[in-house]
């Protein structure tokens, strides 16, 4: 599942391409995906004024040619991808929603699994939405900090990786990067998050954070189907130090490195660095 950085690189690619484009049609190929699709014809004839991200959500502004902004929010679930193409090639496959431009590029969402899900608010009511009051603060924000994570440590029974997993602690961290956040912080996976000193704590906020920049940097991480806007994957993969390479020598201490499962994922860790 694409988490924040790979969120984050497609919110960047869409909205070089796309922001000024005006909505002349959007043709859909079938009912919704995860949860029926929202009634899209309300967007036609509006133009894009900007796409960022909330979370895993990207938030596509539009300013509609009657009533004003609207919000088209979208989750891309485990396999969904965006490509913007000329209007003119047809549908691809798995292509499940197309948006047309009045400049002849189309806005294509494609999704080999379908778990993908999208919604169109105003922006009051997407303030108010479930979807938007699950979630936390975003990592690479100054609401994310030491003395706020620290305090929700200390009130937490659970281990310290599914707790950074948890979208009302912190958004975006999945597995990929909660597993070498944690590494980088020298952090065990299974410790208990309320029995982690102030100062590890400090560190584990630092690593998280400087985790997810270098992933953005690097485009994200091509695991399985992602791949950004133009087609092309991330590189943030080939600099992982745990994930995905169990019983791979550590890169710092030369230990093989260790897999185990935690709530149903695969956690990958350093028995040495991490304590």
């Amino acid at each position: 599942m694409p988490e924040l950085p790979e969120v984050e690189v497609v919110c960047r690619g869409l909205d070089a391409l796309i922001r000024g484009e005006k909505i002349e049609a959007v043709i859909t190929f079938r009912d919704g995906l995860r949860y029926p699709f929202p009634d899209f014809s309300a967007l036609v004839g509006a133009s894009i004024e900007q796409v960022s991200r909330r979370s895993k959500y990207i938030l596509i502004r539009c300013v509609l040619e009657e009533g004003g902004p609207c919000l088209l929010v979208w989750h891309l679930g485990m396999t969904g991808q965006f490509h913007v193409l000329p209007m003119a090639e047809e549908a691809g496959k798995h292509e499940h929603v197309r948006f047309d431009f009045k400049s002849g590029k189309s806005l294509r969402y494609r999704d080999a699994r379908r778990f993908g899900y999208a919604g169109v608010f105003s922006e009051a009511s997407w303030l108010q939405s479930d979807w938007y009051l699950a979630l936390g603060p975003e990592p690479l924000s100054p609401s994310f900090h030491a003395d706020y994570f620290y305090a929700l440590c200390k009130k937490s029974n659970t281990a310290i990786k599914p707790l950074m997993m948890q979208a009302h602690a912190v958004v975006g961290v999945g597995n990929i990067y909660a597993s070498e956040s944690l590494f980088q912080a020298g952090v065990h996976p299974k410790r208990m998050a309320k029995r982690i000193a102030y100062r590890r704590v400090k560190a584990l906020v630092l690593a998280i954070q400087q985790t997810l920049s270098r992933a953005i940097d690097a485009g994200g991480s091509s695991i399985s189907d992602f791949v950004q806007v133009d087609g092309k994957p991330g590189y943030f993969a080939h600099d992982f130090y745990v994930y995905g390479r169990e019983a791979a020598p550590c890169r710092r201490c030369s230990a093989q490195i260790k897999r185990m499962v935690q709530t149903g994922r695969s956690t990958f860790y350093c028995p040495q660095c991490q304590r």
